[in-house]
């Protein structure tokens, strides 16, 4: 397994596709995996570290695992099979539950917990950028700075 950290989420243009953008922390590979635009509003929530004026999904889940003495150790992205992303999440009573990779790495980012990826998916999904689209990451990280979960606007 490989460890991850978000970049970041963004709108993908012309079908305003959200995306939420990860790294290998020791490595130059990122990984990018496409979400619905309630989970890319979600992790920019998170991100900001804006809390809402009430608790969204992802709030309350965290709050539940706190009342109960429970953990959110990793979260694992362990396949992706007919373009389909499956993530895991493992808590510290050793119970795994499957589930997406956008809702894990939205909860991930309000716990805590470690992300990490198969070297299997990364290595069929994950993209290298040659030094000259470096920068490009970094204005992707400038704009993420400045952008609001307003700025997504409602699906559908």
């Amino acid at each position: 397994m490989l460890q991850m950290e978000v970049v970041g989420v963004r709108v993908e243009m012309p079908t305003n596709q959200p995306i939420v953008l990860l790294k290998e922390t020791s490595g130059d590979r990122y990984l990018p995996i496409w979400i619905g635009m309630t989970e890319a509003t979600a992790i920019a929530l998170a991100q900001a570290e804006e809390p809402p004026p009430r608790p969204l999904t992802h709030d309350l889940f965290r709050d539940v695992l706190e009342a109960l003495g429970v953990r959110l150790r990793t979260v694992n992205i362990v396949a992706l099979r007919d373009g389909i992303f499956f993530a895991d999440l493992v808590f510290s009573n050793g119970v795994e539950v499957s589930a997406r990779p956008s809702d894990s790495i939205a909860l991930a980012l309000r716990t805590g917990a470690t992300i990490y990826a198969s070297e299997d998916v990364v290595q069929e999904a994950g993209v290298t950028m040659p030094d000259d689209q470096e920068d490009e990451v970094e204005k992707f990280r400038e704009f993420l700075d400045k952008i609001t979960p307003e700025d997504f606007g409602r699906a559908g």
